[in-house]
Parts: structure tokens; sequence; C-alpha cells
């Protein structure tokens, strides 16, 4: 067990100067059937930071007639009388400061402004990039950590792995369309996944994620746990793993990356 303090558990709050960013498309491929990771570069990436596996950075993607970005000495802006092109948010999934590279990777679905422009995306072409606005920093300082959520929370929970150091244990239950959509994570940690596969049922439902997470068989320790999936689902699987598995409302954290019947829903679940 580790002897880490509460200190060293403790998540940290980071703020970031906010920047709106124009950057070059270098290259797009395809990791799953349903899931194209789109690879950015420029000089406006100078100074990006995400200190954080699961910071989100809002993506414009500008329909003909929307407004223009004007060029500042502090990146670009929108002019305030004009329409802004639609957003969403995604996980910068691996920034190279050295490379000057940004990684962004689609879960590829049936509609929306995101889908749309990801699957034409080429090389030379601009895509919008704001943000990060902050970093919720999550200690490693854990006997263990929980990752669960559906395929839009493939991102974060790819990062994290990546980022955890040699030692470190992790668990992962992820749900997907089928065995095609699953993904192998590079990690220093000692790391066991659990894939659950709607084969054909419709996304969004609780029972998938609800009942492996009932079957899994918890290592023993303190364990910090991340959720991201459908907004009522995440709410619930919340609910559950305090119940039924123990863990500590302070190390969890649960978010809705989207939610049935709307689009851009970004939504933080803490108490009930």
């Amino acid at each position: 067990m580790s002897s880490a303090t509460e200190t060293d558990r403790t998540p940290q709050r980071v703020r970031h100067t906010v920047r709106l960013r124009p950057l070059e498309v270098l290259r797009a491929e395809r990791l799953t059937p349903r899931m194209l990771r789109v690879t950015l570069g420029g000089a406006a990436l100078e100074g990006f930071t995400s200190l954080g596996f699961d910071d989100h950075v809002k993506l414009f993607f500008p329909r003909p007639g929307d407004a223009l970005p004007v060029a500042g000495a502090e990146g670009v802006s929108f002019p305030e009388s004009a329409p802004r092109p639609p957003a969403r948010d995604y996980t910068p999934r691996r920034y190279d400061a050295q490379a000057g590279t940004l990684a962004i990777d689609f879960a590829l679905h049936e509609a929306g402004p995101a889908t749309a422009w990801a699957e034409q995306a080429a090389p030379g072409q601009t895509l919008l990039v704001g943000g990060p606005r902050g970093s919720l920093v999550i200690p490693t300082a854990f006997d263990w950590h929980l990752l669960v959520g559906d395929e839009t929370a493939l991102p974060a929970i790819g990062r994290r792995l990546e980022e955890l150091p040699a030692g470190s244990r992790a668990v992962v239950v992820a749900e997907v369309e089928g065995p095609e959509e699953e993904q192998t994570f590079q990690s220093a940690a000692s790391v066991s996944v659990s894939w659950v596969h709607r084969r054909g049922a419709a996304p969004g439902r609780l029972d998938g994620l609800s009942a492996a997470l009932a079957a899994a068989a918890f290592p023993p320790g303190a364990f910090y746990a991340w959720v991201a999936a459908e907004s009522q689902v995440a709410k619930v699987l919340r609910r559950q793993l305090i119940a039924e598995k123990g863990a500590e409302p302070r190390w969890l954290k649960a978010a809705g990356y989207w939610k049935l019947g709307q689009s851009a829903v970004h939504e933080q679940h803490a108490e009930d």
C-alpha cells in the first residue's frame, strides 16, 4: 500500500491564459473505424499548456457566412457583432512541445459539425482551437486508478495511461460498439482493460458499463475513480461507485461528455 498523505492525493486546479489559436492540419488517420486522429501544428501552438489528462479545448468549425477571426497580439478573436461558428469541446489527446504538434481524437457519430469536419480533414486546412481555460491535475499517488467511460472518454483514458509512471496500476472499463473499436493503450503502468460491446444497441445506455463495474474485482488500496460518458449514465455510475464499490467522493470525478437529445453538452457531476 502507498504511504501517500492526504496532501499528496489532493487534486490541484490550475488556470491558464485563454488563447484562440488557428492551427494547421498536418495529418488525419483512422485509429479504428469510428475513431479518427487529427494532428495539428503551426506557430500559433507555441505556449500551449495542458496539465490535466481530461482538459478540454474548444474547437470551432466555421460554416459559410460565419464570422472570420481577427488576428491580434494575443492570438485571434471573433468580432462581437457577428455570429460565431459552432464549437465543441475535445480532449487534447497528446501535445508534443518539441515536435510542435497537438493530436485530437474524434469519436465519429451520425451527424454534427465536428464529425462532418473530421471526416473531410486534410493537410493544409485550418482549425481554430481555444483554451484550455484550466486544468484539474489529479495526483498519481494512489494505490491504483479507475478509468471508466464510453468512446468519448477514450482520448482522456489513453492520455492518462500514457502519463502514469512506472509502478502505477490502472483498471479501465470502456464501452465501444464492438471489438473493431477496441484500442491498444501504451503505458508504463500495469493496466487491465475490460471492454463492453454494445453490438448494435444504441449508445447512452446504462446497463453495459453498470454491469461491468458491478462484476469488476477491484484491487486493494486507495483509488481515484474517473468516469466520463453520456451525462445521466455518468451520474448514475458515480452513485454506484460510492454505494457499491466504496469509492471516496473526494477522489471521484464524473462528467457527462455528451447528453442524449442535446448537443454541445459538457456537465460535471459532484453532489447528488
